[in-house]
Parts: C-alpha cells; sequence; structure tokens
C-alpha cells in the first residue's frame, strides 16, 4: 500500500508503520465495538497512516465529524474523540457527552489528543462536568507524516501565523519533539544548520530535550547526516509567486490536500457514442497525487511547458507495447503479453488522466488574464519599477479581482522593494479597503506584522543585492532540460533552495554578507555521535540533507530540492520536511481575519 515510501534513500515507511502500531495499540485498549468521532481537520492526514481496513480489523463499526449536539445513534460500547487540542472543540466533545448521558447509554467514552495531551483542555472538560466521563485521555504523536519517498510533513497549517503574529512557538516545540522522535528511529543527525529565529529556538529546545534523554543513547547509524531548518520569513517571496511546475500549478489552480485532488468531472466523463451530455457526472474527481504512479512521478517537477511533450512520448511507448500483442506468436510470448496487461492498462489510465489535466491546466495558463499577472510577477522578481503604484493591480482592484490575487502581488511588490514607499503603501491600503470592505483592515495589519506588506524604513532595499549575489533570476531559464533550479518558475531560482544548494557547495562562508541582510541568526551545531556510529563514507557516496522548512513549503521548492538531488556532481540527496505544505493562496489566507467571507 505505501510501498512508494521506501523506494527512496531513507526508507520513510518505517515512521508511518510505527504510527500504526500505536495507532492500533490504543484502540485495542478500548475494548469492544467502536465509534470514532474526527475532528474533521485530522481525517486527511489520518488517511495517509491508516486506511479504514486497519480501523476495522480493531472493531471500530461507525465514524462520525465532531459537530456540536447530539451523536448520531451507533450500537457501539465505546466512543472514541480524535481531536486537536483546541478549547472550542471541547466545548462540543462536552454538549456529546451530556446529550449521551441523558439518554442514560452504558457507554464508555475516550478522548485521543493529536498531536499532545492538553492541560487546558482537560481543565475546560473538568469546567463542563464531563472529565471524569473519560476512561481513556491519551496523545497520539502525529508528528511528521511521510507523504511522499522524500516527503515529510506535520500539516500544521497555523504554524506561520502562530509564530509570526501571535508569538506562540507551539508549533516550534511540535517540530523539536518531532526532530527527536525522527532520530529515535534514524539516528542522530551529526550536522545541524539553521537560518531564522525559529531555526534557533527549533535547534536549541532539540539540544535541550537531547541533553535531557542524555542516559538512553541512541545506537542507530546515522541515516542522515545533516539537518538544514529554515524559517520561512527568510524567504518570504517564493510562496508569492506562482510555480510553474506540473505539481505546483495543480496546487495553485485546484488545491492539494493531503496528496488528493478535486478535479472538475466533465473532462473525466467516459462518453459513449450518442449519449446524451446530460448525464455528465457533477461529482468532483478525486484522485490521489503521490510517487506509487510512475508517470506522475516523471512529470510532476516538470515545467509545465515540459509536460505536454513528456505526455504524447509516453502516449506513443503505450500505444507501441499494446500494439505487441499482434507479434506475440507463441504461447510463452502470449502468456507474457497477458501478464504485463494490467501494468498497461493501468498506464494507459494513468496517461488518460494526465492529459485531462493537463487540458484543464493549459486553458488556465493560456488566457491573457494568467499571462499578466506572471508578467507584473516576473517585473518585480528582476526588480522593475518596484517602488510605484502598479497599473496592472490598480485595474485588478478597479475590476474587482479576488482579493488574494491583490494581495499577493502587492505583499510580492512589497518584498521585492523592502517595503512599500509610505505614499504608495498608503494608496494600496485605501484601495483595497474602499473596494472590499473595511474589515480587512485586520488583514492588512497581520500582512503588516508578518513582514510581508509594510511601508519602506529608511533601511537600503537589500533584494537587488541579494537576487544578483545569489543568482536569483536567470534570463533564459531551460524549462525542457534544465540545467538550474530557476527553471520550477521559468527564471527565478527560490530563494530558500539556493541557500541550500551553496551550504552543500561551496559552504554558508562564502555569502555571509548576504546571510546578514536576511533576517534571523544563522548557526551550525553538532550532535556528538556514540563512538562506532561514524559513518565511513564509501567512494562516490552521497551525502543525505534532511531540509525542514519551518512556516510551510511549495510543490515548487519541492521540486528544485528533488532537481539538485538528481543532478549527477551535487553529491548530495535531499529529503524535505515542513510544518504545512502550501502555496500563495493558502499561506494568504491563513493570515486573513475571517477569510471566508471573502475569498472566492
Amino acid at each position: 500500500m505505501a510501498a512508494h515510501l521506501s523506494y527512496g534513500r531513507v526508507n520513510l515507511n518505517i515512521l508511518r508503520e510505527v504510527a500504526r502500531k500505536d495507532l492500533r495499540e490504543f484502540l485495542d485498549k478500548c475494548a469492544g465495538s467502536k465509534a470514532i468521532v474526527w475532528d474533521e481537520y485530522l481525517t486527511g492526514p489520518f488517511g495517509l497512516i491508516a486506511q479504514y481496513s486497519l480501523l476495522k480489523e480493531h472493531e471500530v463499526e461507525k465514524m462520525f465529524t465532531l459537530k456540536s449536539g447530539r451523536l448520531p445513534p451507533a450500537d457501539v460500547k465505546n466512543i472514541i474523540f480524535f481531536v486537536r487540542p483546541r478549547l472550542e472543540l471541547m466545548d462540543i466533545i462536552a454538549e456529546n457527552v451530556l446529550s449521551e448521558d441523558k439518554m442514560q447509554t452504558s457507554r464508555d467514552f475516550h478522548i485521543l489528543f493529536v498531536p499532545r495531551r492538553s492541560v487546558l483542555c482537560e481543565q475546560r472538560l473538568k469546567e463542563q462536568g464531563v472529565l471524569a466521563s473519560f476512561i481513556n485521555i491519551d496523545e497520539y504523536i502525529l508528528d511528521l507524516i511521510p507523504y511522499d519517498g522524500d516527503l515529510l510533513s506535520m500539516e500544521y497549517e497555523s504554524a506561520f501565523r502562530e509564530c509570526y503574529l501571535e508569538n506562540d512557538q507551539t508549533s516550534l516545540y511540535h517540530t523539536a519533539k518531532g526532530l527527536i522522535n525522527l532520530q529515535a528511529l534514524y539516528g542522530t543527525i551529526p550536522q545541524i544548520y539553521g537560518k531564522g529565529d525559529c531555526a534557533r529556538h527549533v535547534a536549541n529546545m532539540m539540544l535541550r530535550m537531547k541533553r535531557e534523554f542524555a542516559g538512553s543513547q541512541n545506537q542507530i547509524l546515522p541515516v542522515f547526516d545533516t539537518l538544514l531548518l529554515l524559517d520561512r520569513n527568510v524567504d518570504l517571496l517564493t510562496p508569492l509567486a506562482t510555480q510553474l511546475t506540473y505539481e505546483g500549478l495543480i496546487d495553485e489552480i485546484y488545491g492539494i490536500t493531503n496528496g488528493y485532488v478535486k478535479l472538475p468531472p466533465e473532462k473525466f466523463a467516459q462518453k459513449k457514442q450518442g449519449e446524451a451530455s446530460k448525464d455528465l457526472p457533477t461529482e468532483s474527481k478525486k484522485l490521489q497525487l503521490n510517487s506509487a504512479e510512475e508517470l506522475y512521478a516523471e512529470i510532476r517537477d516538470k515545467n509545465f511547458n515540459a509536460v505536454g511533450s513528456a505526455l504524447s512520448k509516453k502516449a506513443k511507448i503505450i500505444s507501441a507495447a499494446f500494439e505487441g500483442r499482434h507479434n506475440a506468436k507463441t504461447v510463452g510470448e502470449i502468456k507474457q503479453f497477458v501478464s504485463q496487461l494490467p501494468h498497461m492498462q493501468a498506464a494507459r489510465s494513468s496517461l488518460a488522466n494526465h492529459t485531462s489535466i493537463a487540458e484543464l491546466i493549459k486553458d488556465i495558463t493560456t488566457s491573457e488574464a494568467f499571462f499578466d499577472n506572471l508578467t507584473v510577477e516576473q517585473e518585480f522578481m528582476t526588480g522593475v519599477e518596484t517602488d510605484k503604484v502598479n497599473t496592472y493591480i490598480e485595474d485588478c482592484i478597479a475590476q474587482k479581482d479576488p482579493l488574494i490575487k491583490i494581495l499577493r502581488l502587492v505583499c510580492m511588490q512589497s518584498v521585492c522593494n523592502n517595503g512599500l514607499k509610505q505614499k504608495v503603501f498608503d494608496y494600496y491600503k485605501r484601495e483595497i479597503l474602499q473596494t472590499y470592505g473595511y474589515e480587512h483592515i485586520l488583514t492588512l495589519n497581520n500582512l503588516e506584522k508578518a513582514s510581508l506588506l509594510k511601508p519602506q524604513s529608511s533601511s537600503r532595499n537589500n533584494y537587488p543585492t541579494i537576487r544578483k549575489t545569489l543568482k536569483l533570476w536567470l534570463e533564459d531559464a531551460n524549462e525542457q532540460n534544465p540545467n538550474d533550479i530557476s527553471y520550477v518558475y521559468s527564471g527565478y531560482a527560490p530563494l530558500s533552495v539556493r541557500l541550500t544548494q551553496v551550504l552543500a557547495r561551496p559552504g554558508w562562508r562564502s555569502i555571509e554578507e548576504v546571510l546578514k541582510m536576511l533576517p534571523g541568526p544563522h548557526f551550525e551545531e553538532r550532535q556528538q555521535l556514540p563512538a562506532g556510529l561514524h559513518k565511513k563514507r564509501q567512494q562516490g557516496e552521497n551525502r543525505t540533507t534532511l531540509v525542514f522548512f519551518l512556516g510551510g513549503v511549495t510543490y515548487a521548492e519541492i521540486a528544485a530540492l528533488r532537481f539538485l538531488s538528481q543532478m549527477e556532481d551535487s553529491g548530495m540527496e535531499y529529503i524535505i520536511a515542513t510544518t504545512k505544505l502550501l502555496n500563495g493562496t493558502t499561506w494568504i489566507k491563513s493570515l486573513m481575519d475571517r477569510p471566508e467571507s471573502q475569498i472566492s
């Protein structure tokens, strides 16, 4: 089921198996039939760990979504609440339990906090008078969830907001704890590098936790050579830009959630000859996207302009394979053809799906609106007229385009100019509030606090220096056969990934001046390895670095890191971890106050 997790340099399936084992053990604590009441946000991440079949094996008969009022009827002995430690959820649980008590059903209640127990939440349950109703109160440590053979995510959507707006370091504690758990399975990571305030906090917490466990030395040969901790606010520009890889565009346009995407159904309908179109499906087409699908693994990290030719090449290979049946003469040859048939049919259906998705995306990327938006982004990234009001943004506001589109562009202009001139800043602010409503003053305030949209202070704009020194813009990026990471944004090399690349070779000492211009400290730490666990590297063996993005990472950055792993002379393989997989839209949305009222 999860074979694709063990194909890479690091077998991430070990992590998934540990999570499954812990889940089984908890379910077995609650003897008898069970119903699980889910905090809705957890169902996606749990789906990556365990399918319904595993729950069923452990007597889970019903599953409900946590909502206020009475629980739906279920003839089970145990009711288990799977929830995040949030106070508002405790009130709903209390309501559920009290309504059950009124019905006088003799059921056992259990609560499983994910990822940590919370004294505050237990206190709230006590105030509501239901704490004593729970037989088991436990925590389920779901920190790093394996998404793919080289990708881990905590799916902690509020991490950036908590760190930069609310000064809440809970997510950093969970990150440090997650890294400790990871090292318990994969060995101590000898070298740690970091950039940014949050990175410094995580490293300090992790090293402190390590000292507290000093008695229990980890005797596992280290799998990772290096850990790189990067704050999202070191590179605020990259998530604002439109991703131009295949996977990045799927996420930008349709949104990938927990490895699944929902697509408009009409492109996937199997229309039969002469059939009326009124019977077309209305339900979204839901597809799982990961490297278990051969074709997807091949094309997901390509620039979208290179996807068409890759698909037509694949189509020729598949049709040639099917033609092979005419050449099968002997029984042995026919048998061999038949044995390959399931694989060939799966490849054909995969090709049909991705051809449909590529057509859907092409309709958007060839539109004038997409081109105009991209042109303005690229002007900002190359430093063209970032210090005055942009006429395209003015027009978009006048046409009342979606607010998030406006905010992404305005923030991008601000980041590329190290803040906007006061009169430009005031003008944008006034236009946005008058057009979209004054309630958005809170959102603008949040963006300012996060340094995404701010008035210029007296300090000079360092972005041009950073751009030139780190070669963040390459004029003629080769999209078909890339030779640099800048292909993922058709010219712009993500700053976060460029920092990672320079760290590997020639090292951060060569860019000391640029590092000082970026926010937060940069540092290096070493963790002592027990005697006998020092790796003896074979000739030509690659080193392995775990790059941890604190505050979120985009699919285009992941593609750029995969590109570096595949470069023949890089000598480095990258595993990516993050607090959340994001894109510019979901990121800005997480910083908005009352986003649901306004975002179409």
